[in-house]
Order: C-alpha cells, then structure tokens, then sequence
C-alpha cells in the first residue's frame, strides 16, 4: 500500500507567526529600502502573489486583475471593472461575485479528488456536497449546481430550511443531500419521502432521540431511509473552531452512543440502513498532520461499524478543508500547511489502507468543504471617504519670547538625529506632560497648549523616519508607529459585511484595489461607518506577524481611492447584522466571455426603507410624521413652505436610497 511521499506534500514553512526581537523590541522588516517603488514591491508587501493564486495579480498600470478561470486565461482590471459598474449607478460598496471562481474551485477539488483516487487505484468515487449554511444566496447555490452537475456534487443541509434549499434546487441524478443538524419528526419524514422524487438523501444521527425518529417515520412511511451517524472523534482541532470538537461536542455521538444506535436498529430490522459515518473536526484546519490522525480514527470506526453488521457504503469527512488568507502557507489560524491535492492524497490513501487490512469495499467518499470552494468568489469593493491624520509640521519659532516649555520642544525637536531619537523622545513627551499640567493650572494659554502638541508630534515625526531605517526598534518606541498611524474612514460596515473581523479577529486580505505603481506612504488603520468603537479593522495579514496598520496612499483631492476585501466568499454575507440599520451591499455577478465579460445579475442592496420594515417601521407612516409636523411648524411660523418641501423631499428620497453613502 502507497502512502504520500514527500513528492505529494508541498513544503511546510514553520512559523509559530512571531518575530525574533533578540534582547527586546521589535522587527523592522526591510522590504523596498533604498529602491524606487515597483509593482513587485506592492506584490510582495501585500502578498498577493500567497493568498490570491491563481485569480488576483497586479498588472502594469498599478491595478489589481482578476483571473476567474484561474491559470486558463482570461482576466479583468478590476478597478476599470469598479469604474464601469459605478457608471451604472451601482454606488459603493459593492460585493463583486466571480462565478467562473466558483466553477473553477469546485473542478479543482473533483479533480484533485480524482487523480488521488486514480495514484492509489481507490476502487470507490467522491461524491462532494456544499454545504449551504456557507453561503445561503440563491445564485450561488444554483451556480454550485449547475457547475457541480458533472460530477455529481450535492448539498448538505444544517437545518430545516436549508432541506427545504436543498430538495428544491438540487436536481442532477446521483447527488446526494447531507442531513445534518438538529431534527424533529417533519425534518425525517420530508427527508425520507424526497427519496420519491429520485433524491439520495442521507439523514446523519447527530443526537441518540434522533434515532427512534427516523425508525417510527420509516415504519410510518413504509420507506427505507439511508441512516448516517456522526462520530465525535477523540482527534480534535485546531484553531478558533478546535474546542468545538472532541468527547464535548455540540453535534455528535460519543463511541458508546454509535453502539447503542446501531443496537437500536438492529432491533428494529433496520441495521441495514445505516451506511454512512460521518465526522467534523472543525472549520479552516491549518494544519494537515491534524487532518491525518482524525481521518485515521473515522477509517477504524467505520471498518468496525461494518464488522457489527451495518451496510457502511460512505465516508463523509466532513468540512475544514483550509484557506490560506495571509499567504504564509504555514499551520497559522489564517493560513494551512497543505495544498488541495495534499488533502485528498491522505484521504483516500487512509482510507484504502483501512478497508484493505480489513477485506472490506472501500466507501463512497464524501466531503463538505465550503469555505475552500466559496471564499475566493467574491470581492468587496469599498472606498474610503476621508482620513484623520497626525498634524507633524513643526510650527514656526514666534518672534516674541516665548514660554520656556516651547522653547525646549522646539530645542529638542532641532537636536533629533540618529545618535540621540531614543532620548529625544523621552524628552519631548516629558515636556508635553508639563505643558498639559502647566495649561491646567492656568499658566498656558490655549493657543501654547495647542503649539506644544503640535511640536511633539512633530519631534514623534521625526523620530519615526529615523526608526524605520533601523533593523531593530527599542521596546520604548515600539507604539510609535500605530501612535502615529491615520485612521481611514470607509464606506462599509464592518458588522454587516466583515462580521468574522469583528466576531472572532479574522483575517481577511485588504489593499487597494490601484496606484500599487506608487509607494504606499501611509500608515492606517480603517474606520467604518457604524457608531460603534469596535467598527474598525486594525488586524492585517504579514508574513511574521499580524500587523496593526496597513500600507496606504495618501488621498487625492477629488480622485476615489478604492480598497479591496478578498476571500469573504464563506459566511461573511449571511452572518452580517443591522448595527446601525446599514442593510446588505449591491452584488453584482460578474461571468467571463470571449469578448470579456458579462453582468449576469445585479443584486440591488437594501434600501433604507427595507432595512427599516426589517425592524417594522412603516416608510409611509413615518413620512406622514414629517408632514404633520412641518403642518404645524408652518402654523406656528416656524418654518417656511419652501424648506417645509425641501425637508420632506429630502426626507422621502432618503428613504428610497442606499444605505450607505455616496461619493
């Protein structure tokens, strides 16, 4: 029996994602010092080149393209394509969804799947499903059907109404649907009885009461159903969804669970019908070695659940198939040590090995990977709608005598260089503190409090240029930089568009989207929209370390600057909320031709009336509001007929628009 070699695995890079500081401070990572600024300089600060192969590059002009077939041809300027949809009134922020992405990834996972299959002469198929909780939107779905026709790929369903999804949509003979979650009488019976409509649906036992269901509404229906059970394994995972797993599992039958479930049906005629085991160890695994042992564990259950007599026909390994957002290709929580062929090599060599020790047909092979089929499809286009920066100008020395303590700031920020920053900063901030504490007993004017600040965030200026030309930064001065840092104002809600950034520190790409011919002279952190402290973005991807500020341009008068959030293809949408009533963005699904490409829906987002009827406010009603009141403020001279109809036309057209703001 083959095992991968070393041939299949792609090159781990161990990093446990922090940067070598010797006797203390920080690591300056030197990137383009010394040397004009050049596209390959943007390629490697925001590391397209890792996380965005083979769809996202940048060409010659400085923008970012996409390539929805992949390495098959093909590509699309994506700021020309920002611009051109703008023209179509389609204002910002705009969800741009690829659906050649998608097909591409669902033919990669077959494939891989299939030249494993073929290495190991795997005497069995894979069957993938998708599952939908990934991504509800009924486009997607259809696309995932559509493209997944050839190969048979099916759905998995978490609940009820991702059954009533699931049956509906998905038409192509041999896909199986994926029962998953809680269940209740009606979930079975209409599982069972889709088998009537030429469906192969699977109903996992995920909870022991389960069972006795699934036998009353067999004996009910008089239908055989095809029964799974999903084991928790002792191998768990890593990462924010590790202790989701393991003997304390939300889902899952423990070891003596799967015993009783296959006495009861045995019990009950219906051993028979249990031919599936399913397994989840948890979503985005990072790493493969972890992938590996549960994938041993799930092989002997399932050879043992045969020995007890059970019809075993499948294996669904469940999802976790990993996506490398930052690029590294490390076993980081952002990243994964392993390529898509990497894992399916272990898996089916696992698997063979298993049922050939025991003399046993090797199972259908069955996967729910979302996130690795869904993430990379869509893009959020946002732009940003203003800074707040550092005033670092040194103010002009007045020709009057001035307070002493201004005096010794302006000495002090003269004296900077690189002999004495570490010093000179030290002394600058002192000499803030007393003239803080002098303004607050009265001894300095306004006026001189303001100079004062306005000359130690000069001498901070100062020193930071100094700093960054240093390999090393003392632990004093570490803070300087996001001190220093603009805050940039977007046009997004982090809440409603990017929840998992907010939710659980999720990394995803961010970079503008053009001028990446030009050297990003500014250091930021983003703003949203929402009145919220924790509307911000201040974690980015880096190859040693999460950063705390991202590489900008500065704005230019009347020209948009426009920044990309990639891979939020998976779950992003359907998590996101109403923090401050910002209601879904427009999407647009975009298809290659021949001739370029096409707009095949648009997918207007939420205007403020609909966001409003979410939380049952009645537009006409509230309308009707204003006009009583602008009635009565007329009767009492308040306010005049012309701006009493300005106010309500203002007030009406509000209603009908976007969300969000436009530029």
């Amino acid at each position: 029996m083959n095992k991968p070699n070393q041939e299949d695995t792609e090159a781990v890079v161990v990093s446990n994602r922090t940067a070598p500081n010797g006797k203390g401070g920080a690591l300056v990572v030197q990137g383009n010092k010394g040397k004009k600024w050049s596209i390959e300089a943007s390629e490697e600060l925001y590391r397209i080149n890792g996380w965005g192969e083979p769809y996202f590059s940048i060409n010659a002009d400085g923008d970012v393209t996409v390539s929805p077939k992949g390495d098959r041809g093909g590509s699309l300027d994506l700021f020309e394509l920002v611009e051109a949809l703008r023209q179509r009134n389609l204002g910002l922020p705009l969800l741009i969804r690829f659906s050649d992405i998608l097909e591409d990834r669902i033919e990669r996972l077959n494939a891989c799947f299939a030249k494993a299959i073929a290495r190991y002469k795997y005497p069995g198929v894979y069957r993938g499903v998708f599952p939908v909780k990934c991504n509800q939107e009924r486009h997607l779905i259809e696309d995932i059907v559509k493209f997944g026709e050839p190969y048979k790929f099916g759905l998995e369903a978490g609940s009820k109404p991702e059954l009533t999804i699931a049956l509906a949509t998905l038409k192509t003979p041999g896909a199986l649907v994926i029962c998953n979650g809680y269940k209740d009488r009606e979930y079975i019976e209409t599982a069972i009885l889709a088998t009537r409509l030429g469906q192969t649906p699977i109903i996992v036992i995920e909870q022991l009461e389960e069972v006795q269901l699934a036998i009353e509404a067999s004996k009910h229906l008089g239908i055989a159903p095809i029964l799974g059970v999903r084991a928790k394994l002792r191998s768990r995972g890593i990462g924010h969804w590790g202790s989701s797993t393991g003997d304390r599992a939300k889902f899952g039958l423990s070891i003596p669970e799967i015993i009783r479930a296959t006495d009861e049906l045995n019990a009950a005629g219906m051993l028979d019908c249990l031919q599936l085991l399913h397994f989840h160890i948890g979503s985005q695994i990072s790493s493969i070695s972890v992938i590996k042992e549960a994938i041993r564990e799930a092989s002997q259950i399932y050879v043992e659940l045969a020995k007890l007599g059970a019809n075993m026909k499948y294996l669904d390994v469940g999802g976790g198939l990993a996506v490398d957002y930052d690029g590294s290709k490390t076993n980081f929580h952002a990243s994964k040590n392993y390529g898509m062929q990497n894992y399916a090599n272990d898996i089916v060599a696992e698997v063979k090995e298993a049922c050939t020790e025991r003399n046993l047909p090797v199972p259908t092979l069955i996967s729910e990977s979302g996130r690795a089929i869904a993430s990379h499809q869509s893009v959020l286009i946002f732009d940003v709608l203003g800074t707040s920066e550092v005033r670092t100008t040194a103010p002009e020395p007045s020709e009057e005598e001035e307070h002493l303590i201004l005096r010794n700031l302006y000495e002090t920020y003269e004296s900077i260089d690189a002999d004495n920053y570490q010093e000179a900063y030290h002394d600058a901030f002192q000499f803030k503190e007393e003239a803080t504490s002098l303004f607050n007993f009265g001894y300095l004017t306004l006026r001189e409090r303001a100079k004062a600040e306005q000359l130690f965030w000069a001498c901070c200026s100062k020193i930071l240029t100094i700093t960054r030309e240093q390999k090393y930064v003392p632990d004093d001065l570490e803070d300087l930089e996001k001190i220093m840092a603009s805050i940039y104002y977007i046009n997004l809600s982090v809440f409603k568009s990017a929840p998992d950034s907010w939710a659980i520190d999720q990394l995803f790409p961010i970079m503008p989207i053009h001028r990446l011919e030009e050297e990003p002279t500014r250091r930021a952190t983003l703003a949203d929209l929402t009145c919220d402290s924790d509307g911000k973005i201040d974690q980015f991807i880096d190859l040693l370390d999460v950063k705390s500020l991202l590489e900008l341009h500065p704005l230019k008068p009347g020209e948009p600057y426009y920044l990309g959030m990639f891979l939020t293809g998976a779950y992003q949408e359907i998590m996101g909320n109403l923090h401050n009533l910002f209601g879904d963005t427009n999407a647009i699904h975009i298809n290659m031709t021949p001739n370029g490409y096409e707009i095949e829906h648009v997918v207007k987002g939420d205007t403020m009336t609909e966001v409003l009827g979410y939380v049952q406010y009645d537009s006409e009603d509230m309308v009707e509001s204003i006009r009583q009141q602008t009635e009565q403020a007329l009767k009492e001279g308040r306010i005049t007929i012309a701006e009493s109809q300005l106010l309500l036309q203002n007030y009406e057209r509000s209603l009908r628009r976007y969300t969000y703001l436009t530029t």
